[in-house]
């Protein structure tokens, strides 16, 4: 069944869209244009929605907006936006009264025509994910990359043809209530994180392990065998189990030895390439390289994991080079919203950092920050509703002493032109908040793009600075 026929099935239908988002704006058009009765529920007053609002009226939807949006729900089909829980009570009474709860992420494996490679875990996912897409094109594949990334997938799959590949991004938000899995499903790592949504780590695991718990016999999980929780999900996995490895040998799948990245088949070892050829920075990018290959492993030859691996340059908010000003290097690493991200960006640099931190949290405790901070960074700046917790992990870690030097300010602004006073010809300032954005930004991405200006308009300051005084 196509999206067209999926379409027409709703015929007659009542269905309600729960989220007027990026991922389900184009559903909401998709489904006027064919005809079908629609309402749209947002949490959202409808002076915040501006302009969507007047569209989707004119365009026939009805609108359940603000805080009671989703009380009270009688419809046949529910999209739920991911962010909202499928245990939530308004979307299990509806279900209770016989509505299908479902998502555009569920309706697009049930609609697409080509084989997916999904990839998840607590980080790496974006980078992971961008990595397959880009070797797929240079093999001269076909590519659709989206999911939790990109632009929805779901209304591009009637343009989709069967040799074609779709390469997604899924959160466990996502994961938690699909009843298909990809061909082929990426693990990347498990560590606390969405601790604030989830209501507890085992929900948080579970949901994760849904990636692979549809495969079949012929189907391929690529998982992480340097993670204790990925390592375990070996035992579920129907099909081939492929593992990847900065610290063991494998037989089948990709491992790390003497800074060589090594294929395995069959017994059968071959080197692929070192890693100093690498272009991004870490330990934590050799592990996304080493899924990476293993998920393409009989999709794309040798060359193209070769070439891309040498020319990709990273994904946006991922310890994103920002600008160099003055000897000092500023690093963008907005997307680092758990610990753990933070951790790992601070291990991916030969010195100590300035690191800017903070923001909302996930319930998820800093402990290990702590103790990477003291290791890792020579001055600490915190802004943020978690800047206090993230400053007590550092004073209560072991072996603190008064150092790093901790600096708190009111917002990012503050907390950037603080680094740049500090910083000195040949430091690194890192931005990489362990924390979520929703404090003060509507996502990591805008969050991150008001890091860069910020640095851009110290450039401009200093420029003004130099020109006036001949310096």
């Amino acid at each position: 069944m196509g999206f067209a026929e999926y379409l027409g099935s709703l015929a007659g239908k009542r269905v309600f869209v729960v989220g007027a988002g990026v991922s389900n704006t184009p559903l909401i058009e998709a489904l006027l244009g064919a005809g079908v009765d629609v309402t749209v529920c947002d949490r959202r007053m409808r002076e915040e929605l501006g302009a969507a609002a007047d569209k989707f009226e004119a365009d026939g939807a009805g609108l359940r907006l603000g805080d009671d949006y989703i009380d009270n729900i009688d419809a046949d089909v529910v999209f739920r936006t991911p962010g909202l829980m499928p245990w939530n009570d308004c979307i299990s009474a509806a279900a209770a009264n016989g509505a299908v709860i479902t998502s555009e992420m569920e309706v697009f494996f049930d609609v697409c025509p080509c084989p997916i490679i999904g990839i998840t875990g607590s980080d790496g996912k974006t980078t992971t994910t961008s990595l397959i897409g880009d070797i797929l094109k240079n093999e001269g594949r076909t590519v659709h990359i989206g999911g939790n990334i990109g632009m929805p997938v779901l209304c591009k799959a009637d343009s989709m043809n069967k040799d074609d590949i779709a390469v997604l991004e899924l959160s466990s938000f996502q994961l938690i209530s699909m009843k298909k899995s990809p061909h082929i499903s990426v693990v990347t790592n498990i560590s606390p994180n969405h601790l604030d949504v989830h209501r507890d780590m085992k929900e948080y695991v579970d949901a994760k392990r849904n990636i692979l718990a549809h495969q079949g016999n012929s189907d391929r999980a690529v998982l992480n065998l340097d993670n204790a929780y990925t390592r375990a999900y070996a035992g579920e996995a129907s099909g081939e189990t492929v593992f990847f490895s900065r610290c063991e040998k494998v037989d089948n799948g990709v491992f790390l030895k003497d800074g060589t990245i090594h294929l395995s088949q069959g017994g059968c070892t071959e080197p692929l390439m070192k890693t100093s050829g690498l272009y991004l920075p870490g330990l934590h990018n050799v592990e996304n390289y080493m899924a990476a290959f293993a998920a393409v492993r009989g999709l794309a030859g040798v060359n193209a994991m070769q070439k891309t691996a040498n020319g990709f340059s990273g994904v946006a908010h991922r310890i994103e080079h920002a600008k160099q000003l003055r000897g000092v290097r500023y690093y963008n690493d907005s997307s680092a919203s758990s610990p753990s991200r933070t951790i790992a960006a601070l291990k991916s640099f030969d010195k100590k950092v300035i690191l800017i931190a903070g923001g909302k949290g996930k319930g998820v405790a800093f402990d290990e920050l702590g103790k990477a901070i003291i290791a890792h960074v020579k001055t600490l700046i915190l802004t943020g509703m978690t800047a206090w917790e993230i400053r007590e992990s550092v004073e209560n870690a072991p072996g603190y002493d008064g150092k790093p030097d901790v600096h708190t300010h009111e917002n990012l602004e503050e907390a950037v032109i603080a680094a740049s006073e500090i910083a000195e010809a040949g430091d690194i300032v890192l931005f990489s908040p362990a924390s979520t954005s929703f404090d003060s930004f509507r996502n990591f991405e805008e969050r991150g793009e008001a890091f860069k200006d910020i640095v851009r308009k110290l450039g401009i300051r200093d420029w003004a600075i130099r020109s006036r005084y001949g310096v």
